[in-house]
C-alpha cells in the first residue's frame, strides 16, 4: 500500500540501456570510406566528460556493453581524449587510404568504430572466407590487431605497435599466408 504522499505519484527511473544504446546509434555513415565520416553518434558529439560519465553508468549496468575502442581505453585510464582516438583512426586512414587493395567497412557492432580489410587477400583462400582485418583495439598500447585472412574459426589477433609498426610491416601484413 502506497503513502498518502506517494498515492499517484508516477515513479520514473532511467532505463541506461536504452540511453546508451541511442548515445552509440549509428546513421548516415554507412557509406563511410574513412572512419572520420562516420563519427555521427551522439558519443562523437557529446561533452566527452558527458559521453565518458554515461559510459561509466552502463559499464555498471552492463560490463560488456558495446562501445568504441577509444572509450574503453578512455575509461581505462590508457588513452588521455577522444581526440587522440580520432586522430589513431585518422593517420590510419591516410595510410590504409593511400594503398591499393584496403577498404574501411564503416559497420561493425553497435558503437564501434570499423574496420579496414585487405580485399586481395581474400584471393589466397580456397573457400569463402575473410580477408586480411585489421581493426583499433583497446587490448594494447598500439591500438592495432591484424587478424589473417582465413575461413572458418576467426584467428587470434596479432598486435600491432602503433602507427610506425604498421607502416613499416605493411607490406608484410598484406602478404600474410591464410589463417
Amino acid at each position: 500500500m502506497s503513502s498518502p504522499s506517494t498515492a499517484g505519484t508516477l515513479r520514473v527511473e532511467p532505463m541506461i540501456g536504452l540511453e546508451w544504446s541511442q548515445a552509440i546509434e549509428q546513421w548516415g555513415g554507412e557509406d563511410a570510406t574513412v572512419p572520420a565520416q562516420a563519427r555521427r553518434s551522439w558519443l562523437h558529439r557529446a561533452p566527452e566528460q558527458q559521453v565518458v560519465a554515461l559510459y561509466q553508468r552502463i559499464r555498471t549496468a552492463d560490463p560488456t556493453a558495446p562501445a568504441p575502442w577509444w572509450l574503453r581505453a578512455i575509461a581505462a585510464g590508457n588513452l588521455d581524449t577522444r581526440v587522440e582516438g580520432f586522430a589513431v583512426e585518422d593517420r590510419t586512414a591516410k595510410l590504409l587510404s593511400a594503398r591499393t587493395g584496403w577498404v574501411y567497412v564503416p559497420w561493425n557492432t553497435d558503437g564501434d568504430s570499423g574496420f579496414w580489410e585487405f580485399v586481395p587477400s581474400e584471393r589466397r583462400l580456397t573457400e569463402p572466407g575473410v580477408p586480411t582485418t585489421l581493426m583499433l583495439t583497446d587490448r594494447h598500447p598500439g591500438w592495432l590487431d591484424v587478424y589473417p585472412a582465413h575461413s572458418g574459426k576467426t584467428p587470434d589477433p596479432m598486435p600491432v605497435r602503433g602507427l610506425a609498426d604498421l607502416r613499416a610491416n605493411l607490406a608484410h601484413l598484406e602478404a600474410l599466408p591464410p589463417a
